[in-house]
């Protein structure tokens, strides 16, 4: 088994070409240049997967970004599956389950699967690595997570990007570490998987608090706090679920957040500030040309606080905007009234 024997996989597929997905296939290829590496790309629409392979371009995500040759692109999943030691999942998280019962026929018996998605399972509260285990029978040795501030665009116009690749076994979480390592693109490895799951999951949540209040134009100052205090209420989820706080101060959690809450890139920031901006849920999820996942999974959080029996106000607020129980403007009254309390607590 290559991760074992620290041999590069022959291939890796990467399971979605959409602008993260297609990114991460570059940093892999641009890391294997000069290899017999092939990276192949599934993708849903024949026209994204036709610019790829003729043009080595993914004009609907990625607009001008070249990519490598050694990247091609194809519909058919069992195609892209056939011998790939390393399968990248890069689908949304609402989605997922339901896409690995038709994935798991075609997926190598020793093969180790990467998430880069950021979001809860609605229904089950679980995190990606979960349903991947669950779904594909595979133990976690073999489930690796990477997350950090990965803004797509910046990192495909080779803007120097750090990130974290989290796996319970170290060995697998190196393996992996050093395929997407590249001249750009610097991996740190972790065991944390939990606290590197929420970290990426929850900072969308806040991402669409902090674009609430640019949306509205409030001041630097608001979105200090709504960014800091966003940050405890993710510590004291990863905590409860058995997270470390050294990951919270980190890439996958501060780094993510801040990255994600600051970045008109972002599209729970983007989709925040419409929200902000007086658009309705159905007007924003219009617009939106990808997935922002804290819509999807806020719900999930909010719910898995509840049973963890853990106080996450922000998120809690930000899904009641999301259900129309409470409007964007009664947000930062709402906040502001909670009962005073030691920042520490």
């Amino acid at each position: 088994m290559s991760y074992v024997d620290g041999k590069a996989p022959a291939k890796i597929a990467v399971l979605g070409a959409g602008s993260w997905g297609t990114t991460f296939a570059k940093i892999l290829a641009d890391g294997g240049e000069g290899t017999d590496l092939k990276v192949v790309l599934w993708g849903r629409r024949q026209e994204v997967v036709e610019q790829i392979n003729d043009n080595h371009r993914n004009p609907r995500y990625l607009t001008s970004i070249a990519l490598p040759a050694s990247i091609t692109a194809s519909t058919d999943v069992a195609e892209v599956l056939r011998d790939a030691e390393l399968v990248v999942l890069a689908v949304p998280a609402q989605t997922l389950r339901e896409q690995l019962g038709g994935w798991a026929p075609h997926l190598a018996k020793d093969a180790v699967v990467v998430s880069l998605m950021k979001g809860l399972e609605l229904g089950t509260d679980q995190r990606m690595s979960q349903v991947i285990q669950s779904e594909l029978g595979l133990g976690p040795e073999r489930v690796v997570v990477v997350s950090g501030p990965n803004l797509a665009m910046e990192i495909a116009r080779q803007e120097p990007t750090a990130s974290v690749v989290a796996c319970v076994d170290e060995n697998t979480a190196k393996w992996v570490a050093k395929m997407c390592k590249s001249k750009y693109f610097r991996p740190y490895t972790v065991s944390d998987v939990v606290g590197v799951e929420i970290g990426g999951i929850v900072k969308n949540v806040i991402a669409l608090c902090v674009g609430m209040c640019e949306g509205q134009k409030v001041g630097d100052n608001t979105k200090a706090a709504v960014i800091t205090r966003g940050l405890a209420e993710t510590t004291r989820l990863a905590l409860a679920l058995g997270g470390k706080a050294e990951t919270m101060a980190g890439l996958a959690g501060l780094g993510d957040l801040v990255a994600t809450c600051s970045s008109s890139l972002s599209r729970n920031h983007t989709a925040g500030r419409m929200l902000g901006e007086g658009l309705t849920l159905e007007d924003v999820n219009n617009r939106m040309t990808q997935t922002a996942e804290g819509i999807k999974s806020g719900r999930a959080v909010s719910d898995l606080a509840a049973k963890m029996g853990v106080d996450m106000p922000i998120t809690n607020a930000v899904v009641a905007v999301l259900e129309g129980k409470l409007t964007v403007d009664e947000l930062g009254p709402l906040l502001l009234a909670r009962q005073l309390k030691s920042e520490g607590d």
